[in-house]
C-alpha cells in the first residue's frame, strides 16, 4: 500500500479562457471543479497505475463529502481528520497559449488536538504502507516544524517521500527523507539563490542530500527532470505533447516515483516513470491526473542519460 497524507485539501476551479485580460471582462470558455490537494492527486495517480492507495490528512466539513465521493470513484480508500469550516478554493486560469495563472486561497485552521490525531493516524497507517507520501502546504497557523513531526511519526519500514518547499522542506529533511521532489522554482526559492547552469542546479540538489534526503527528484517542467543520490546523476527529457493544463503534473510525477520505489526500482526507472506520468498529466484539461494508457504510451518514448 502507498499512503498519502494531504495537509491542505482544496477545491480547484479550472477556467479556460482565450486570454486573461487584467482589468477587463473575461469570457469563460469552460470551467471544471476538482476536489483535490497534492497528496489526494498522488493517491489518484497511484490508483490509476494499479497500486493500492490510501489517503489521509485534514478535511473540512463544508465540501468534504465531495472529496470522499471523488476518491470513491477512483477506488482510493481514505480516512480523514475532520475539522470545522470550509475547504479552501483555488482558481486556475488557462489561456489558449497554455499560460497558467493561479489564485490560491488560504487553508482553514485546525486545533492542537487534531494535529496530534493526524500524527497518530500516520503512525498507525504507515505500519502497513510500503511508501508514505506527505505533500503540500499546512493549515493556517501551523508552524513549518510540524512537517518534521509528521515524518517522525512514519514507521521505519515505510519509505518517505516529501513534496513541499521552503521551511517545511527543511523541517521534513531533519526527520530523514528517502526522496524529496521540488521543482526548479521551488528549489531556487527554498535555497534563496538562482541557478545559472547545470552545476548550480546539482549543487542545490546536493544541499538537500546533505540536509537529510537520500534521493532528490528535481522537476524541470517541460524540460523533463533530474534525479540524483549524490553519486549518480541522471536526466530524462520530456517529449513534446499538446499541453492542456499543467495542474497536477508534479503530483503525477510523485505518484509514479512512489510506485517505482515500492517495486524497488533503480534511479533511472524512477526518473523515467516520473517524467512519463508528469507529461501524461499535462495532456488532460480539468482533471488532476493521467490515464494509464497515456502514461504507458509516453513511458515507451522517454529515455534516461547519465551526466
Amino acid at each position: 500500500m502507498i499512503l498519502t497524507v494531504c495537509m491542505s485539501p482544496s477545491v480547484d476551479v479550472t477556467i479556460e479562457l482565450d486570454s486573461l485580460n487584467v482589468g477587463k471582462v473575461n469570457i469563460v470558455k469552460s470551467k471544471t471543479r476538482s476536489f483535490t490537494g497534492k497528496a489526494i492527486n498522488v493517491a489518484i495517480g497511484v490508483a490509476r497505475l494499479g497500486e493500492e492507495a490510501y489517503a489521509t490528512g485534514f478535511m473540512y466539513n463544508e465540501d468534504g463529502a465531495m472529496f470522499e465521493s471523488a476518491l470513491d470513484k477512483e477506488g482510493v480508500d481514505f480516512s480523514f481528520v475532520w475539522n470545522n469550516g470550509r475547504v479552501r478554493e483555488n482558481y486556475k486560469c488557462i489561456d489558449k497559449k497554455s499560460m497558467l495563472t493561479e489564485i490560491n486561497d488560504v487553508g482553514g485552521q485546525v486545533s492542537e488536538e487534531k494535529l496530534v490525531e493526524l500524527l497518530q493516524r500516520i503512525h498507525n497507517f504507515s505500519s502497513r504502507s510500503a511508501v508514505t507520501v506527505i505533500s503540500g502546504g499546512l493549515p493556517r497557523g501551523v508552524e513549518p516544524e510540524y512537517y518534521r513531526e509528521i515524518f517522525r511519526a512514519v514507521q521505519p519500514g515505510s519509505l518517505r517521500i516529501a513534496d513541499t518547499e521552503g521551511a517545511k522542506m527543511f523541517a521534513a529533511l531533519e526527520a530523514g527523507i528517502d526522496l524529496v521532489k521540488p521543482n526548479l522554482e521551488e528549489l531556487q526559492e527554498t535555497l534563496g539563490r538562482e541557478f545559472k547552469d547545470k552545476d548550480d542546479m546539482l549543487s542545490g540538489c546536493y544541499e538537500l542530500l546533505d540536509r537529510g534526503a537520500k534521493i532528490v527528484l528535481l522537476s524541470l517542467g517541460k524540460d523533463g527532470a533530474v534525479i540524483t543520490d549524490g553519486s549518480k546523476n541522471y536526466y530524462c527529457k520530456s517529449i513534446n505533447v499538446a499541453v492542456n493544463s499543467t495542474v497536477g503534473a508534479g503530483d503525477g510525477m510523485v505518484a509514479a516515483a512512489a510506485s517505482m520505489m515500492k517495486a524497488g526500482a533503480d534511479l533511472p526507472e524512477i526518473l523515467r516513470a516520473g517524467v512519463a506520468a508528469g507529461t501524461a498529466t499535462v495532456t488532460t484539461f480539468g482533471t488532476i491526473s493521467f490515464t494509464k494508457s497515456k502514461y504507458e504510451e509516453i513511458l515507451r518514448s522517454v529515455s534516461v542519460t547519465e551526466f
